[in-house]
């Protein structure tokens, strides 16, 4: 068991900021010594002698000049210790105190009260100090067991130019508020990253980083290879799936792909694939992610949400993606959850719909097939007024921490007005951090409200109705929900459908909805409610 020692020195008499550091030690397992308040510089040297810990906590609040006097003092009595060598001495105080004790270069680690707890803690569990690579898991799985109970944090970064996304990659990582880097290529990479003859340079960077090859990939991810050596993952391609996850395994050892079923398709043209083609290559990348222990993300759902779905529609094609996932061999599933989706979605009715999400998902659970839960706020709701963004962000995701996520996925506070730098990533995560922080304190009971049970119930009972009409179209078949024909057919006929679809060359784009007690519903042609078993009725 490791030994730390702990005091206010001087004449600073405040100890609640020591206290509580001590605390969280005895939790991770430490031996605590505590000498108090306003404790002489002799006594604190006298007992590190005695009681030889492996850590010596220093606190001081009372103002920089003072703290002046003292810390040199301290430290020339510290290097007389015969084990002086030995001992981490770390330090707690105010940012100007902490801005006198970085100029010494003696305390392994400065704490300046803008941290927020899971930064001491990992701290303490002492992976972290040293800044070794070899400390910092490089799975997703053991990551999210090295960093719980706090969920690992999540942005994405793909800015014009190569040279720009490298630099704050770098800012990114040697911050160490991030646990994964998503990299966000432009569109010409994600399409035509292999028919690169294809491209229109007139395109180039748009929505994101202009990645041409594989040493684009290395180059970014050796930029990552700092501070506390976040797991970095890439947006998919939107065809070549294999050959694309291929590549991100080789370069940035791909945290984990993120494929969609019926997406990247003639569906919503971000390729020139059909949708049974689509459907079937998707699948394949799915399955080939599997087969080489990467876990993987369907994020199909949000895909139908952004185009206005109804609830009963977005819980049901939650549940097909992780069903198809499983079935397909997924060991690790990361199930995102998209709050504010569609927009006039109430905080009420979003819980209730990432609740019947969450509760169908997990009845896939055993040893074979672990889900993931991943926040994010809903791009499509951001507000173009930063300040509203802020909002936003902070109150999304200080409800949705209610789910207990393992990731956050942050939208900086910007994206509905430009792309994030670090210094907008930066702050949205410190935002988020802290809301989540403060949820993590006690939230009530949402799953007892009286209105979200009810609504949880009935949407899972509306997501299976979609389902087993999904089923019914090909009762022959052995398993339809992992049929690509069958999967084809339900967007051909209408079952799986969209207000945001349209006018599309596949899909039916004939259901309405509306916002009914602030919930998303599919209605009939007066405008009311319509139920899955009389929408699906008509569907032959």
């Amino acid at each position: 068991m490791k030994k730390i020692l702990g005091a206010s020195m001087g004449s600073d008499v405040h100890t609640a900021g020591i206290l509580n550091f001590l605390e969280l030690a005895r939790n991770e397992g430490y031996e605590v010594i505590y000498l108090g308040g306003a404790v002489p510089i002799e006594k604190i040297i006298k007992k590190i002698d005695e009681e030889t810990p492996d850590v010596v906590s220093i606190s001081y609040r009372l103002g920089a000049d003072a703290f002046e006097n003292l810390i040199k003092e301290f430290i020339e009595k510290a290097k007389k210790l015969k084990n002086y060598e030995k001992i981490d001495f770390i330090f707690g105080g105010t940012i100007e105190t902490s801005q006198v004790a970085r100029k010494y270069n003696f305390f392994k680690k400065i704490f300046d009260g803008s941290e927020e707890e899971e930064d001491v803690v990992l701290f303490l569990r002492g992976q972290i100090k040293y800044k070794e690579e070899e400390n910092f898991p490089s799975t997703l799985a053991e990551r999210i067991e090295f960093k719980s109970p706090y969920p690992l944090i999540r942005h994405h970064i793909g800015l014009q130019t190569m040279e720009e996304t490298i630099e704050e990659i770098k800012k990114l990582a040697e911050s160490e508020l991030l646990d994964i880097i998503s990299l966000a290529p432009d569109q010409n990479c994600q399409q035509y990253f292999f028919d690169q003859e294809k491209m229109d340079p007139n395109q180039d960077g748009a929505g994101g980083d202009p990645i041409r090859n594989e040493k684009d990939f290395v180059t970014m991810y050796e930029a990552s290879r700092r501070g506390n050596y976040p797991l970095v993952r890439c947006y998919s391609g939107t065809n070549h799936m294999v050959e694309f996850s291929q590549v991100l395994k080789r370069t940035v050892n791909n945290a984990w792909a993120a494929i969609p079923i019926f997406w990247y398709s003639e569906l919503d043209r971000r390729s020139e694939r059909n949708l049974l083609d689509a459907i079937k290559e998707n699948m394949e990348g799915i399955k080939w992610n599997a087969r080489n222990n990467i876990p993987v993300e369907i994020n199909d759902a949000h895909q139908w949400e952004l185009r206005y779905a109804h609830d009963s529609l977005a819980v049901a094609t939650t549940y097909l993606a992780a069903y198809v996932a499983k079935k397909l061999g997924v060991r690790w599933y990361v199930q995102q959850y998209m709050m504010n989706t569609p927009p006039k979605l109430s905080p009420k009715m979003d819980i209730a719909k990432s609740l019947a999400k969450l509760e169908l998902v997990e009845t896939l659970k055993d040893e074979t097939f672990t889900p993931y839960r991943m926040v994010r706020t809903g791009l499509l709701s951001f507000p173009a007024d930063p300040n509203s963004a802020m909002g936003q962000l902070v109150s999304s995701m200080f409800y949705s921490s209610y789910l207990q996520p393992h990731i956050i996925h942050v939208v900086a506070y910007c994206e509905a007005m430009k792309r994030a730098t670090s210094k907008e990533i930066i702050e949205s995560v410190k935002m988020v951090k802290r809301a989540n922080s403060l949820a993590s304190r006690g939230l009530p009971d949402f799953a007892s409200d009286p209105e979200i049970k009810a609504r949880v119930n009935l949407l899972k009972e509306e997501a299976m109705v979609i389902i087993e009409k999904i089923k019914s179209l090909s009762p022959q078949k052995e398993d339809p929900l992992t049929d690509p024909e069958t999967l084809y057919l339900a967007v051909k006929k209408g079952i799986l459908d969209a207000v945001g679809l349209q006018g599309n060359s596949v899909a039916k784009g004939q259901i309405k909805s509306a916002v009914i007690n602030g919930a998303y519903e599919a209605i009939n042609e007066n405008g009311e409610v319509l139920r899955e078993a009389e929408r699906n009725r008509g569907i032959k």
